[in-house]
């Protein structure tokens, strides 16, 4: 009887203790001695990690990679428990209760229930939750079951071979119907002719390979997967002459829409394995793969790409966002705010060559702790308000080459304020506006070896204008901008035409003229 009394007092305490653990906060970890990080310079600064060596404190602070830290119980609390069994005090003590509730709403809890029946079946409440969110072998799938008798396992993803087609000399396909005007054929990004294969990369001389990425599993279904089709219709923003530099990148550079990569939008892994496979073709050949999402999964596969080309470690990579996408963990090991954690785990890029602009969503303390352990940069819009954007431009810009040869971007369109990209799944108030973004963007393309580049987590039904795929277009001209500039040998810090600065009529900024 006092078995059934004790379980029925704890399934009335489960709905509190299950909502203490949706709002439970991460967890320190048990480990070597870290060093401690201060909040102003000089900080402990960070161990550098080796070229193809995984960061040595990693997963530090991940739940379930390190062992909990033993709980300190205060003498008053430990009165109060003093009838419990033994296993109770040491599971408590064990300190993975944490994992459900946090220590200092569990001992206020324990302090306020004056029956000893009713802190047994809080404890038990706290033990049955743990007990119950732990993976069970045996009743818990480890794995996804796929049907593997399918006679089309494969064809997802499967080539055509060449011989299925009418041959063909390879190079670029132009679609548009028409010498000039604008449209008149199929939409392609950017307007550019269509290259299929390796083969028609190498025979156009292709210096910027543009590719769809349509995954949105990853993000939960907040309709990424349309945003390649939505820069290709709606186009605008991609064309012309960039009145900045006076820079014409489509005359400058040989440009390509290379079409989709094929996506399971039933398995973000099975997904990013071929999508890793399409990047790591179009860098071979030597042009810069620019990546159009899809969710931010995609940068995983991005970045293991080119470090299958350049090699491990060689690779820096600039990561435009509100968010800071190193989460760890999770039951799935990857979806679109955990890309960075398994580029890191995987040892594609050192945490010293990763930088973060951008960053304003509600992290903790120790989100943010673990980023200086392991040595990353990160640049807030904390503090662009402490220090102006022009400074953090400046910063970010020169620590974008300072240990890399070469530089990827990852740019989360929701690093913009939702003022200017209302089609994306979480946008985050507060953010960079277009004239801070396109800037940069062309800074970095012209100022830095650019080897690949991504848009991401455009989601174009979310917004019924144009406004958000033009914005993402316009991002993708100014990287197409600088990137031509630095092929024409114009990579001096913040270049500006001098033709679209100053109409000349007069002296008027004088001795100020750049």
């Amino acid at each position: 009887m006092r078995k059934r009394i004790t379980l029925a007092a704890a399934a009335v305490a489960v709905p509190l203790v299950t909502t203490c653990l949706i709002m439970a906060g991460p967890i320190r970890a048990v480990g070597p001695k870290l060093p401690t990080l201060s909040g102003a310079w000089p900080a402990t600064q960070a161990e550098p990690t080796g070229k193809g060596k995984v960061p040595k404190h990693i997963d530090t602070y991940t739940p379930g990679m390190m062992p909990q830290e033993p709980l300190e119980i205060p003498a008053d609390v430990m009165e109060r428990l003093k009838t419990l069994p033994a296993e109770k005090i040491a599971f408590l003590k064990s300190g993975n209760g944490q994992v459900v509730v946090p220590s200092d709403v569990m001992f206020k809890r324990i302090r306020a229930t004056s029956s000893t029946g009713q802190i047994e079946a809080y404890v038990d409440a706290i033990m049955s939750v743990y007990d119950a969110v732990q993976y069970k072998e045996g009743s818990n799938p480890s794995s996804i079951p796929f049907n593997t008798q399918s006679a089309k396992f494969n064809d997802w993803r499967l080539r055509r071979p060449a011989e299925l087609d009418p041959k063909r000399e390879p190079g670029p396909i132009t679609l548009s119907r028409y010498v000039g005007g604008y449209g008149g054929g199929i939409p392609t990004f950017a307007g550019a002719p269509v290259a299929l294969t390796p083969e028609d990369l190498k025979a156009g001389k292709v210096d910027i390979a543009i590719m769809g990425a349509p995954l949105d599993m990853g993000s939960g279904w907040r309709d990424a997967r349309h945003g390649p089709n939505a820069m290709r219709v709606a186009r605008i923003g991609t064309g012309g002459t960039d009145p900045f530099s006076m820079i014409n990148p489509m005359a400058v550079l040989n440009v390509v829409d290379y079409g989709n990569a094929a996506i399971d939008q039933n398995s973000t892994e099975r997904s990013v394995q071929e999508v890793r496979r399409m990047v790591r073709e179009i860098a071979q050949t030597g042009a810069i793969p620019a990546i159009i999402g899809g969710d931010h999964s995609l940068e995983y596969p991005n970045v293991a790409a080119m470090a299958d080309v350049y090699g491990k470690g060689n690779v820096g990579v600039i990561h435009f966002d509100s968010h800071l996408d190193t989460g760890r963990g999770r039951v799935h090991l990857l979806d679109h705010g955990q890309p960075i954690y398994r580029v890191m785990k995987e040892a594609h890029v050192r945490p010293q060559d990763y930088i973060q602009v951008g960053l304003k969503a509600h992290y903790g303390r120790t989100d943010y702790e673990w980023q200086r352990l392991i040595g990353m940069h990160y640049h807030t819009m904390a503090e662009v308000e402490k220090y102006g954007w022009d400074a953090v431009m400046e910063r970010a810009v020169e620590e974008a080459s300072k240990n890399t040869k070469y530089l990827y971007i990852s740019f989360d369109v929701d690093v913009l304020d939702p003022a200017f990209e209302v089609g994306t799944g979480t946008p985050v108030s507060g953010g960079l506006t277009m004239r801070e973004a396109i800037p940069i963007m062309r800074r970095l393309c012209a100022e830095s070896n650019v080897v690949g580049f991504d848009i991401v987590e455009l989601a174009p039904q979310l917004d019924p204008t144009y406004a958000s795929a033009l914005n993402a277009n316009s991002i993708l001209f100014a990287c197409m901008t600088g990137i031509a500039m630095r092929r024409k040998g114009i990579t001096q810090p913040g270049f500006l035409s001098p033709l679209t600065t100053d109409h000349g009529q007069t002296n008027y900024y004088g001795a100020r003229k750049k």
